[in-house]
């Protein structure tokens, strides 16, 4: 094996998004591979890692990742040493496996925002190295996923660092997602909505038995929102399992009076957290219950850890400030679902008289609803769309045809901008109102943003 450095790191990092296709450069259909005889067969050969460390597992369509950063937060307040899986990354691949240690751990004591704070510890680029090095005629055998791949070096990782307990993000689905083969103690799915339909189904019924597909017999189970047409599958689930089956925004919390003070002073800024934030409140009730999660019980600390969510787990990309004057806010909502939430929230900060002007940033995978997505743009902003580097991207030329159609038919025609890269679109929007107030948003897009925050041009604080 060749002695690591940073260029055989890279190199190496760059021949598993080749060989092994990634989400996050070809489209789904070519690296999704449903189904787990063959991330089981590799976790058998490390040596079922992921049995020697208990687990929590999320699923859902949009907030699995605010959720699990959030809880994992609210655990490592408890005590705990947490592993944190999720994807996909924005800036760093080792973003994905994350480990946060108890916050008695933190020699400074402070919450002040750092990318990665000391307390959050990135998987090492000498392991990832090692074990790409180490594996790679198994992964070659087995034809794995470069998510199955990425699954197996977290899991790794996590038990050969000790962890106490691991909270899990699927990648896709639940069912047949390659974190599928865990017995956690709890069981969780944020919500459901239409996204990857050609892979998960074509209705909200569908979706959510994919989604569903995670609860396990006798595990508790928490769906953090239900619609008419899921409930009934959640409930059909847990029947056919045996698992207790508990729904946020139906249970009596015991923190509930807190969430108006959490929201106020959370550093995770999007009104949609407070869905989210309910949904971990319930998580926390259900499991202090367990003495193993004993320490849940004291709420201030709890709180406290929710409220310092991004600066305690290195989260970057929900509702996420990049500059102060102007305004840069970031987000990684990309679905009619989330994208509502997002506009709606542009909108009422526009209505305030704060701002001068809105400019959006924005940019949509080819394989998006964008006619679903157009309808909720705002009518009076500026579009600056950039040509992005991933071939899944809709060209910035194509899409801004789309857009100016639609508002010119629409009768309210905005303005849309055509650009060639991340780099000029930010340079655009920053030119286009300079002398007033702007409120600047970058959006629509995981790709989007994963060019974007790395840029320094961004950081004006």
């Amino acid at each position: 094996m060749e002695i690591y450095s940073e260029k055989a790191y890279n190199d190496k990092l760059e021949a598993i998004f080749t060989r092994f296709p990634s989400v996050q450069k070809v489209p789904f259909g070519d690296a999704y591979k449903p189904g787990l005889d063959h991330m089981r067969r590799f976790a058998a050969f490390l040596g079922d890692p992921q049995g020697k460390y208990r687990t929590i597992h999320i699923a859902g369509t949009n907030g699995k990742g605010s959720v699990a950063n959030m809880l994992a937060s609210a655990l490592s307040s408890a005590g705990l040493k947490v592993g944190l899986y999720t994807s996909p990354h924005i800036i760093d691949f080792r973003e994905r496996a994350r480990i946060l240690l108890p916050s008695a751990a933190d020699p400074s004591g402070s919450l002040r925002f750092a990318p990665y704070p000391s307390y959050c510890e990135l998987v090492p680029k000498e392991y990832v190295y090692d074990f790409l090095c180490r594996y790679e005629e198994e992964m070659d055998e087995l034809d794995l996923s470069f998510f199955e791949i990425t699954t197996g070096l977290a899991f790794k990782w996590f038990a050969d660092q000790g962890v106490d307990v691991a909270v899990i993000e699927t990648g896709l689905g639940g069912r047949l997602d390659s974190t599928n083969i865990i017995t956690p103690d709890l069981s969780i799915v944020t919500s459901i909505a239409l996204d990857h339909c050609a892979l998960l189904g074509n209705t909200l019924g569908e979706i959510a038995s994919e989604k569903a597909g995670i609860i396990k017999p006798g595990v508790p189970a928490l769906v953090g929102e239900y619609l008419p047409e899921t409930r009934p599958v959640f409930e059909a689930k847990a029947w056919e399992t045996g698992s207790s089956l508990y729904f946020a925004q139906d249970m009596d919390l015991s923190m509930a009076s807190l969430v108006p003070s959490i929201m106020r002073d959370m550093d995770l800024r999007g009104d949609y957290q407070s869905k989210n934030l309910r949904t971990v409140l319930a998580a926390v009730d259900i499991l202090k219950e367990n003495p193993f999660y004993s320490g849940l019980s004291d709420s201030r600390t709890v709180v406290d850890a929710l409220i310092h969510t991004a600066s305690r787990a290195g989260f970057h990309g929900r509702w996420e400030m990049v500059r102060k004057d102007p305004l840069i806010l970031a987000d990684l909502g990309h679905n009619p679902a989330a994208l509502k939430e997002n506009y709606a929230q542009l909108e009422r900060m526009m209505a305030s008289g704060d701002f001068s002007s809105l400019i959006i940033i924005y940019a949509v995978m080819a394989d998006k609803d964008l006619d679903g997505i157009m309808p909720l743009m705002p009518r009076d902003a500026v579009y600056v769309l950039p040509e992005l580097k991933s071939s899944r991207a809709l060209p910035a030329s194509d899409a801004a045809l789309r857009l100016e159609a639609f508002f010119k038919e629409s009768g309210n025609p905005s303005r849309v901008v055509p650009t060639v890269s991340v780099d000029e679109a930010i340079s655009v929007a920053l030119s286009l109102d300079e002398k007033r107030n702007p409120l600047i948003f970058i959006g629509g897009s995981t790709y989007l943003l994963s060019e974007a925050l790395p840029l320094s041009g961004l950081r004006g604080f």
